[in-house]
């Protein structure tokens, strides 16, 4: 397999969990501004959308969408992915997660990413994040380690990489000692701090 990434952007996540299930793998970085990957291909023509991640499976089959690749990876080796059983309710929380780490925290960071927000847009958007860390903090609120079956999961492998941005914009997890507790935990396994030093950010 080949994952397609951006370092510390949201395709981390996948790649952390590369570790975790020891796949045998390679990387590639993409220059998402320019559309091209580190060995000049034209990233659109393995991504139509032109964002990370994408993982090459086989060499002519492609997935892409990060929930997708990271439900794809747990599914495959539920042995060292915690993947519940479809049908049940730790199945159901999984998905939920995804899907707010997704649907609500990946999207409220947008804004501060993006090069063309103004000031007031960019207050509004940390506004927004400190409630979607709210959220999370009330949800470790009672001392689990992890989100779901308190077991390490693609769920926290996403969220994770997520609240990590706040290094990168100067937010303070001092407010949120679950999450910043949490944050750490995931920070200090082995398989994230291989993706760390393989994407330079260690």
């Amino acid at each position: 397999m080949k994952l397609y990434y951006k370092p510390g952007a949201c395709s981390l996540a996948s790649h952390i969990m590369l570790y975790e299930i020891g796949s045998d793998f390679e990387i590639e970085a993409v220059d998402t501004v320019a559309g091209r990957t580190e060995s000049g291909q034209n990233y659109r023509n393995i991504n139509a959308n032109g964002y990370v991640p994408s993982l090459e499976i086989n060499g002519d089959a492609y997935l892409s969408e990060g929930v997708a690749i990271l439900q794809f990876l747990a599914d495959n080796n539920p042995e060292s992915a915690y993947s519940p059983a479809p049908g049940s309710i730790d199945r159901a929380r999984l998905q939920q997660f995804l899907n707010f780490a997704a649907a609500e925290l990946h999207k409220a960071w947008g804004p501060l990413f993006a090069d063309g927000s103004s000031d007031a847009e960019k207050q509004a958007a940390q506004a927004k994040v400190a409630t979607k860390l709210d959220y999370l903090e009330t949800v470790l609120a009672d001392d689990r380690d992890f989100l779901v079956g308190n077991q390490f999961s693609v769920a926290d492998a996403y969220t994770f990489v997520l609240v990590n941005w706040t290094n990168f914009k100067a937010i303070d997890l001092a407010a949120w000692p679950k999450l910043a507790a949490y944050a750490v935990r995931i920070a200090n396994r082995p398989a994230t701090k291989s993706a760390f030093a393989a994407e330079g950010l260690a």
